[in-house]
């Protein structure tokens, strides 16, 4: 159920962390070379091509958002793959116990091809996501990893389609051309609320509508396995390789698009579903942060 994964340097806090965030977005606009910050990748003639089964790495973190990370480890049960084998790597917190009971209900269900791999950390690891993600960046054992988050859903098809678009291929970073998102949903909706409970839940894909992608934003990076072994995830940028006391905004995405040198490339994969919602978990509900927060995304919708 759980695997150990291999120790990553972990930095403490300290009084300019603020200004390094300022400075590592600054570099990440490309102002400064990449490689001074990360190990050399492998070149592409030295990664594996896989031809036939791929092992991919579905990589997400989860912080009081149970009722979404419902839909994506069911979206595993109900469909699961038959051209690749999957190990899916959730990183929580033992007091997020709605998760945790979450992932107990589901960690009892044998499922073909699926591997469940549920690593605990303290809050104050959780909170940077950069950490879980170079620990798994640097442990993997698989082809490729797919670097995702909890409200992100793996429906009909998608993972078998995306064997069938990895197939020989050595690129650094992949990323699904189109998905489907829902509106911004109320904490009321219906689908949120059914999320609540430990079951398998399925979603009402007519309330979902297509849209393209263009980049490879902070859910839909795909990496190849032999880059993520080498460079980790944001390993050289100090900062995101911080604990924090509070949820931090993931800066981390784009730098990491920086020290890889590209924004991915499209492929075509099916059944890419994500949950949208105002209401944001890791802020407590009813408090002026969660208002302002709230504000805000309705506006942005």
């Amino acid at each position: 159920m759980t695997r150990v994964l291999q120790e990553t340097r972990i930095y403490p806090q300290r009084w300019y962390d603020p200004l390094l965030g300022y400075f590592f977005r600054f570099a990440a606009s490309g102002y400064l070379p990449a490689s001074w910050f990360r190990e050399p990748l492998p070149q592409p003639a030295e990664r594996k091509a896989v031809q036939g089964k791929p092992r991919l790495e579905i990589v997400s973190h989860c912080w009081r958002y149970s009722n979404m990370l419902a839909y994506q480890l069911s979206s595993f049960v109900n469909y699961p793959p038959t051209r690749l084998s999957a190990v899916i790597t959730v990183f929580y917190a033992e007091e997020d116990v709605e998760t945790c009971e979450l992932l107990d209900f589901i960690g009892r269900h044998e499922v073909s091809n699926i591997e469940w791999n549920w690593q605990p950390l303290p809050k104050n690891k959780l909170f940077r996501r950069g950490i879980g993600r170079n620990m798994a960046a640097r442990s993997s054992k698989a082809d490729w990893l797919w670097f995702t988050d909890c409200d992100i859903i793996f429906h009909e098809g998608c993972l078998d389609s995306l064997a069938d678009a990895v197939q020989g291929r050595r690129d650094t970073l992949l990323f699904p051309r189109e998905e489907r998102t829902t509106p911004m949903l109320a904490s009321s909706d219906p689908m949120l609320q059914e999320g609540r409970t430990p079951q398998l839940v399925d979603i009402p894909a007519e309330k979902f509508s297509l849209h393209s992608r263009d980049v490879a934003k902070g859910a839909f990076q795909i990496v190849h396995g032999d880059v993520a072994r080498a460079v980790g995830y944001c390993a050289g940028l100090s900062l995101y390789q911080t604990p924090s006391d509070h949820w931090c905004k993931c800066y981390e995405d784009r730098a990491f698009r920086w020290l890889i040198g590209t924004h991915g490339v499209p492929i075509n994969v099916d059944g890419v579903y994500q949950i949208r919602h105002i209401h944001k978990g890791r802020y407590k509900e009813g408090s002026q942060l969660s208002k302002v927060r709230s504000k805000i995304r309705r506006m942005q919708e």
